[in-house]
């Protein structure tokens, strides 16, 4: 059966040559369902199941999807005190399958978004896996980069201000209409940008459904997946992003995107940041610009999505109400950076 975006038979010849003997037989591959940016691929060749990962199909941005970044930060922090998946190999090479991809461990465990989901494990459990969602934060942004060889890993000086143009010229790219609330809150940022702080390790896209989870357990967190946007600059920027996703669930459409925060015992705001400063987080102040900023990211990744289901560019469903968010999104970053949030 054809997979878009996976080419079995050459991913199979790639694969002979980097690892040579490892696999058993042909490869079959299935789309894994939820995501709604890169494409990702569960794989087997009939004795092992693994994980592919490439760029969606048709418009991209130049900056963004960033299989190499995934790939490093990933094989980086293996052995670190942040759960991540074995990686395998990695191919720059878009001639081999169309777009640069990488292969990782398949993590035993369920990337949850909506509070249905949470709803079918309960109050108790839900609470636990929040708080170990916040606790494996905290301890990423206790990471020393240099102590995993992640020294070079991006530029933390100015990261702040360069953020808020990078996420400007994303949404030049990718609008398909007008958004005057963009240009006013990329304005107010650009105008209040906070001094550097000390620099860590930032995921770039933390969130309940970026982790594999077994609810319940000890340990619930088994993976923290989807590394694309992983830099080194102001770890506060994942926190904000943490809370902006918790309220996406409310905002027109964003209950298309990810819910989890209504279910039964998933904790508030305030709970949240308790829970991360007592884990060894750093010090949080002021979050205003930082929700600003996230409520801006999310709102250009989402129109970024719109723009290639209008396109009918997306694989699988759910892309049809995305669009909807990005306007109140918007106008969640012009509320937060103004003091009423």
């Amino acid at each position: 059966m054809s997979v878009p975006g996976f080419d079995a038979e050459a991913f199979r010849r790639w694969y002979d040559g980097v690892r040579p003997g490892e696999l058993a037989g042909p490869v079959e591959a299935a789309l894994v369902s939820g995501g709604k940016s890169n494409l990702t691929y569960s794989v087997t060749d009939g004795a092992t199941t693994f994980i592919v990962r490439r760029p969606p199909l048709g418009h991209v941005q130049a900056t963004a999807h960033d299989m190499g970044r995934e790939y490093t930060a990933m094989s980086a922090l293996a052995g670190s005190d942040v759960p991540v998946p074995a990686t395998y190999a990695h191919c720059a090479d878009p001639s081999v399958m169309g777009a640069e991809f990488y292969v990782m461990e398949k993590v035993a465990g369920e990337a949850f978004r909506t509070a249905a989901q949470l709803e079918a494990v309960g109050a108790e459990a839900t609470a636990g896996l929040a708080r170990a969602m916040v606790d494996v934060l905290a301890r990423l942004h206790s990471v020393v980069p240099e102590e995993v060889g992640l020294g070079d890993f991006g530029r933390p000086a100015g990261f702040l201000e360069r953020q808020v143009r990078r996420w400007g010229r994303q949404l030049e790219g990718s609008a398909t209409r007008p958004l005057p609330d963009a240009d006013t809150l990329l304005a107010r940022l650009a105008a209040s940008v906070p001094a550097d702080g000390e620099p860590g390790i930032v995921h770039g896209d933390y969130r309940l459904d970026n982790l594999l989870t077994v609810p319940g357990d000890a340990a619930p967190v088994k993976a923290v997946v989807d590394w694309e946007m992983a830099t080194l600059g102001d770890p506060l920027t994942d926190v904000a992003l943490l809370l902006v996703y918790d309220n996406l669930g409310t905002i027109a459409g964003g209950g298309a995107v990810a819910d989890a925060s209504a279910a039964p015992g998933y904790p508030d705001r305030n709970t949240q940041l308790a829970a991360y400063e007592g884990a060894g987080g750093r010090p949080l102040g002021d979050l205003s610009f930082h929700l600003g900023l996230a409520y801006l990211k999310i709102a250009v990744i989402l129109e970024g999505i719109h723009h290639r289901y209008l396109a009918g560019q997306t694989v699988g469903d759910g892309f049809d109400r995305v669009g909807e968010a990005v306007e109140p999104l918007l106008a969640g970053g012009l509320d937060a950076t103004s003091g009423r949030a």
